[in-house]
């Protein structure tokens, strides 16, 4: 792709980022109508001007919070999921390949049945997708085998483990209560969330997404194969786990506050390729953009479109499923 159709590419997708956040900030039970946005952004810089007061606190109290929420889930998601499928030169990775789902699953279970509230419910979500990666890393060491093939089969093994300790924790848990509000997390949703939250997985995105950006080129060289790699100098074990911790760092903060979210870091990925090809060095950028501004778009759907909320992960399925047949199509995938 020659430079400046990729620079258009990257404007018309900032573009499409801002409707969709525009559209997202608009779009409520409240009020549908953009001029008592604007009014209420206008109320809170302290021009005066004719306003609901609970408008202003729906726009700024959850609205612009969800949209920001959604716009950097949605970029840290299609970003380790990107980042995975070329480390591991797999096109059906996703983010959770080393358990990292499964163990923020896990996390935010034990602290529901140990009656903690969200934030509580975070921290553990966000250390047990940590501990997942450090164990299924930890595994290939132990083994003294360093290739893919075995990191895959680590991440597979703690994976399968964890939901198998999940799927006790939710035997055992009350049913009315306990059992509801796991799976009710593990459905994904940005009903609760707010700017600390935000802030606080901020440090994980800025430099998990500085640092990924920064190697792109490497991933473009360990795409290529360990012996490839090897062959132009490259210390591959360095820089893998650099890559493997920066990506699943970015996984595990993001479903510490959004509960698990299926399908954003596998199909984006395909469709940036779709539009610029497999070089990481322009893939990157664009599977950031595509990835927020479809995790913009699904919730702003799963507030909209019924009278109660949506889980993310039952809209993600739903569209992105059907999304990623139509790519592989497009694609002429031979996946045998």
């Amino acid at each position: 792709m020659k430079k400046s159709t990729y620079a258009l590419t990257i404007l018309l997708l900032f573009v499409l980022l801002f409707g969709a956040a525009l559209a997202g900030i608009c779009v409520g039970r409240l009020s549908t109508n953009p001029m008592d946005v604007l009014n209420a952004i206008k109320s809170k810089l302290g021009i005066p001007v004719d306003i609901d007061e609970a408008m202003e606190i729906v726009v700024f109290s959850i609205r612009i919070p969800r949209v920001l929420a959604s716009i950097i889930i949605g970029a840290m998601l299609s970003l380790s999921g990107a980042v995975y499928q070329g480390v591991f030169r797999n096109p059906l990775v996703s983010p959770d390949i080393l358990g990292v789902s499964s163990g923020a699953s896990v996390g935010a279970a034990g602290a529901i049945m140990l009656g903690m509230g969200i934030a509580g419910r975070q921290v553990f979500a966000f250390l047990g997708g940590i501990i997942a990666v450090i164990i299924a890393t930890a595994i290939p060491r132990l083994l003294k085998n360093h290739s893919n093939l075995m990191l895959v089969l680590s991440g597979i093994i703690v994976g399968g483990f964890l939901s198998s300790l999940l799927a006790i924790m939710k035997f055992i848990a009350e049913e009315q209560t306990e059992l509801a509000t796991i799976v009710f997390w593990q459905m994904g949703s940005f009903a609760n969330i707010n700017l600390k939250e935000i802030f606080a997985i901020g440090p994980a995105f800025f430099l998990g997404m500085v640092l990924l950006i920064g190697l792109s080129w490497r991933i473009n060289i360990l795409s290529f194969g360990e012996i490839e790699a090897k062959t132009l100098g490259m210390d591959v074990k360095k820089f893998r786990g650099i890559i493997i911790a920066c990506a699943s760092l970015l996984t595990a903060a993001a479903v510490s506050i959004s509960g698990t979210v299926g399908w954003i870091g596998l199909v984006i990925p395909h469709l940036a390729r779709l539009i610029v090809g497999s070089d990481h060095i322009k893939m990157i950028p664009v599977t950031v953009l595509l990835g927020a501004i479809f995790m913009c778009i699904i919730d702003t759907m799963a507030r909209a479109l019924m009278t109660v909320e949506i889980p993310l992960s039952i809209l993600t399925g739903i569209i992105g499923a059907p999304f990623y047949a139509l790519l592989l199509y497009w694609q002429k995938a031979n996946i045998s």
